[in-house]
Formats: C-alpha cells, structure tokens, sequence
C-alpha cells in the first residue's frame, strides 16, 4: 500500500480546524486524489481544552510548535498560528531543516522573511506552499505559477481584503458613516485584533507583495509597498464618486515600470461597470495581466474556515502528489531585487476638497494645478456650508509627484479648509 502523507497541524484556530474536518470528512476522496492517503500525525495549540468543532482524540498533542515540526512522524508541517516572527518561523525553520515540507496560510511570514525562508527551503530540498496566504479560497498562486506560467505578467490588481470591502460596500448601500460600518464589521468579528492591519491595508499589502514576486521574478519586498488604509474615506466620497460612475474600493495594484517596480495598496476609484467596481461584501477579486493571455478575473472568498482550508489542502495534495516547485514559481537564488517605483503610472485622480465662500477661489486652485502641469477633465461644487463649499475635480492622467506638489501648494492659496482628499482614478 502506498505510505500515507502525514500532516502535522500548528494552529487549530478557524482554518486549523477546517483543516481536520476537510481531513476527516474526505478521507477517501483525498486518497483517491492524491494517490496516497493523508492523515494527520500530530497538532499543536496553545490551548488543549478548547472545543474547536471537531475530534481531536486520534492525534498527538505537542505544545511546543517546534517539537511538532521536528517529529519524525510528520512529513509535512501545515503552519496556521499567523505572526510574522515568533513560534510561526521557528517552528518553519525547524520543519525545513529537519527536511520537512512546509505548507502555510501566514502572508505577514512571508511578505517579512519569504525570500530567506525560500532559499532555506531550497537548499534543504523542500518546498513551501502558501495558496492560503492570498485570497483565501482563490487559487490564484496556481494560477500565476501554473496556468499563466508562459506569460510576460503585465499587471496585478485586485481586492485582496474582505473586511474593507465590507465597510466600503456597507457605507455605500446602507448610507452608513466610517465609523459606523467599522463597528458593525467589528461586531460581526471580521476585525483582526489589531483592526490597523485590515483598514490600514497592512494585510492586503502583505498579500500584494508575494503576489508581486511571483508575477515579476523578484524578491519579495514588503517595505516597498505603498500602503494608504480606508479611514480617511468619507460617507461623500462614496456618494460623490458613485454620481460620476464610480465605486471606491481599497485596490492592490503591482506593475513593472521604466522606472521600478510598482506596488500600492490604497484607496481607488474604479468604474462602476467593471467586475472590481461591482464586486459586494467581503468577497475578494484579483485581476491578472499577461502578455499572452490577457485579463482573466479570479472571484471568491477571500477568507473564512472552509474557503482557506481549502486553499491549505489544494496544497497539500499537490505534495501527496509529488507536486513540487519553489517557492516564488523559480529558484529563490534568481529573484532579482527590484528598484521601487512610487506611482509611476500616471492615472487620473479624484480630488475632493472644502473651499473658502469667496471670489476668485476657484481660480487659484486651477492656476496651482495648472502650474504643477495637471489640466481638470470635471469639476463639480456642491451646497455651501456656512462659509466654504465642498469642490470635486476630475483630472485628467498625472503623476503622483506632479499631484503631491499641487496638494502642497493648495495650503498657501489661502481658500483650501484642512487637507484634500486625492484618490487614484485606476483603468480596469
């Protein structure tokens, strides 16, 4: 009989615990899959006493995460514990060193330290997986690795949280504030426990950059990825953009420039009639560019116990199947360090700004754009309040450098209230 692959879980949180019940729910299926049956060995928690849903009484307990991955009876460690540093890489280094395959959901270990951790692996002869770690249910690293393998990749782009699409979709079709969509989402346990990491963009942002390496044949950066989060959005701007045709959506977007690599994850405006634009609720999408196929559109759950822990088995019955590639689609030791571009890509932009109720206001902020080489396309003023009024312009394409020196200028005209609002107006 063909030998069993054996699984050692560390985490039994909600994708852990979808982990054993797809393991013990789909024994035979797997097997009939893989070729080889695939079981668990051992788990790892920090809690034994917790009802998790599911039986637990098979398997050996390890409280130390880099005991299980160095048990002889564990040939794969599947690492869901989350946490850039900590016992998540201890416990990977550990797995790999000890010749061990690795299988992860953590997209901050390897958005922090995925290129060492790639050629460790590698020089051990062993193979990490993270299908989990980006868009939960979607396997879009199989897609980029795979199926678009033959590709020069031109663009990715997509909605990579689900919590901030959540927020952004509930202020634009319940009317709801920020503030108060933040508290349902956060009543409805969609928050992290640092909330920053959702509606700041740090955990779409870590999604992006491992997207990033694998699309572009780079090492994964972090550090280079523009990060702006969903605070600064108003109840307006959501109305506001939809009356020109557009919905606002917290948008990742990597692309290979003349001048760099590019990688933001901000607030965008997006049409309304395109599949991003339409995307509801905490569903994902991302969008693929290649050179030879096109746009193709991946839409799912981005999150959640059976979605991830699918993503987690795909891969590990790729490895019950002798399935093996590295870790970013080709040798570690061949990603090159790529120079970061900040918004190369000129695009327009949507401003929104509160102007002083006096002659000629609108007149110096045109001549400050104009001066910084930005032309308006439209320019909408809204009903006064008490003194000043609410001004919306459409530019037309800019860059970044060309906008921020227009947005610095706007202090000294002496007619622009606080700090505009600027946000890409991104072709999809």
């Amino acid at each position: 009989m063909t030998s069993p692959l054996r699984l050692g879980i560390a985490g039994l949180g909600t994708v852990g615990s979808g982990v054993v019940r797809i393991v013990q729910t789909h024994a035979d299926l797997l097997a009939a899959r893989a070729g080889r049956p695939v079981t668990i060995s051992a788990v790892s928690a920090r809690t034994r006493d917790k009802d998790r849903g599911v039986p637990l009484d098979a398997y050996e307990w390890e409280d130390d995460a880099v005991a299980l991955a160095r048990r002889d009876d564990v040939d794969v460690l599947v690492e869901l514990m989350g946490g850039s540093d900590g016992p998540a890489k201890a416990a990977t280094e550990a797995a790999l060193a000890a010749g061990k395959d690795v299988v992860t959901a953590n997209k901050a270990l390897l958005a922090i330290h995925g290129q060492a951790l790639a050629e460790a692996a590698e020089a051990q002869g062993r193979v990490i997986r993270f299908e989990a770690a980006v868009a939960g249910g979607i396997p879009v690293i199989k897609a980029l690795t795979e199926g678009l393998a033959g590709n020069a990749m031109t663009r990715v782009m997509g909605v990579m949280n689900g919590t901030c699409n959540y927020i952004l979709t509930r202020m634009e079709n319940a009317g709801l504030t920020y503030a108060e969509a933040f508290a349902e989402a956060d009543g409805l346990g969609y928050l992290e426990a640092d909330p920053e990491l959702d509606v700041g963009g740090i955990d779409a942002g870590h999604k992006l950059a491992l997207l990033a390496a694998i699309a572009f044949g780079t090492q994964v950066d972090f550090g280079a990825v523009e990060l702006e989060g969903i605070g600064a959005i108003t109840i307006d701007d959501i109305v506001q953009a939809a009356d020109m045709g557009y919905k606002i959506k917290l948008l990742g977007v990597a692309q290979m420039t003349g001048r760099g690599l590019e990688q933001r994850m901000s607030p965008c405006l997006v049409p309304d009639t395109s599949p991003l634009g339409q995307l509801q609720g905490g569903t994902n999408m991302v969008v693929l560019e290649g050179d030879a196929v096109g746009q193709i559109v991946l839409r799912g759950a981005g999150a959640g116990s059976g979605p991830t822990a699918s993503a987690v088995m795909g891969d590990v019955i790729d490895l019950a199947r002798g399935v093996r590639m590295p870790t970013f689609g080709q040798p570690a030791t061949s990603l090159r360090k790529a120079r970061a571009a900040r918004a190369a890509v000129p695009a327009p932009y949507y401003l929104r700004m509160q102007l002083v109720d006096k002659p000629g206001a609108l007149a110096k902020v045109a001549r400050v754009l104009g001066e910084a080489g930005i032309s308006i396309d439209r320019m909408r003023q809204y009903g006064h309040q008490d003194t000043s009024a609410p001004v919306l312009i459409v530019t037309h394409k800019t860059t970044r450098g060309a906008l921020d020196e227009a947005l610095a200028a706007f202090a000294a005209t002496g007619v622009v209230e606080g700090a505009p609002v600027a946000i890409r107006i991104e072709a999809v």
